[in-house]
Formats: C-alpha cells, sequence, structure tokens
C-alpha cells in the first residue's frame, strides 16, 4: 500500500508526514501488508490529483483528506477502512 503526503515541504505537511510514518508503523503488521509513504511536492502534480489545499493525504493515488493535518490514529482509521474496502 502506498500512503501520499502531496504538499511543498511546509510545516503543516512535514508533521503530516511524520504523523504518517507512526501510523505505517504501527498498522502494517496489523493489516499484514507494507505501507510506503511517497511524498509529492510537484505543484502541478499536486493540483492534477485535485488537491487545492495542502497538505494532501492519498491512499494508492486516491485522495482521501485535504487541507487537514490528520492525526496518527485518524490515519490509522482511515487506511483500516480503506483496506476492509479493497476486500469487499
Amino acid at each position: 500500500m502506498k500512503v501520499q503526503i502531496l504538499g511543498t515541504g511546509c510545516s503543516r505537511c512535514k508533521k503530516l508526514i511524520k504523523n504518517a510514518e507512526k501510523a505505517a508503523e504501527k498498522i502494517s503488521e496489523k493489516i499484514e501488508e507494507e505501507i510506503t509513504i511517497e511524498k509529492i511536492d510537484d505543484l502541478t502534480e499536486i493540483a492534477g490529483m485535485g488537491v487545492m489545499t495542502t497538505p494532501g493525504f492519498a491512499i494508492n493515488g486516491e485522495i482521501v483528506e485535504s487541507g487537514k493535518v490528520l492525526s496518527k490514529d485518524r490515519i490509522i482509521e482511515l487506511i483500516e477502512n480503506y483496506k476492509s474496502d479493497e476486500i469487499r
């Protein structure tokens, strides 16, 4: 699974990256899947994915949230929901 953080490196984007790293570390064993974190900082690519307010948060290329610094627990919840939807 690929988690993507979309942003230009502002403090909010950096905080989201840290929270995503913590969440990935905590949940990857539970969902039995490796989670990679990709940072996307190219404005054209960010806008092309539909994010107008950073930071953006995507799972496997699908934008899940934008304009918010998600907590570790919220990221875990989003990953679990994504994974359960993927199974159905």
